[in-house]
């Protein structure tokens, strides 16, 4: 029931033109807040032509705190599925060396504990 300590407003600049407020149907505001630590991140419906700068003011109980930052947020092309997610006929080609080399390790690895356990059993011969 106690205001938050920490405060955010996001405002933008657009090509040097004044400060303003950001509209709220452009954006949208998350926050994150643990014991000692707060976090702000903006998510920003921009259009494809407009080119801002956005800065983050934050207000303490004590005071406001002036940033000297502003980041200038571009469109990014849709990305492609990154290239590491596909594997290389190289990295096929590992992975079933490696499989096949655990499974003939375990075979040993068995093979060797039955061996034992028949020659524990036998106990030795009185001939």
């Amino acid at each position: 029931m106690f205001p938050p300590l920490v405060q955010f407003s996001w405002k933008r600049r657009k090509e040097n033109g004044p400060l303003e407020e950001l509209p709220s149907d452009e954006g949208e505001q998350l926050e994150l807040r643990e014991s000692g630590h707060t976090a702000s991140i903006l998510l920003i419906h921009q259009k494809e032509n407009s080119k801002y700068k956005y800065r983050c003011d934050v207000n303490h109980e004590w005071g406001p705190v002036k940033a000297h930052t502003e980041q200038e947020v571009s469109i990014l092309p849709p990305s492609l599925p990154p290239a590491a997610s596909v594997p290389s006929q190289y990295q096929v080609k590992l992975l079933c060396l490696m499989y096949t080399q655990l499974i003939v390790k375990s075979l040993v690895y068995c093979c060797g504990l039955s061996l034992l356990m028949i020659l524990r059993n036998k106990g030795p011969s009185t001939s």
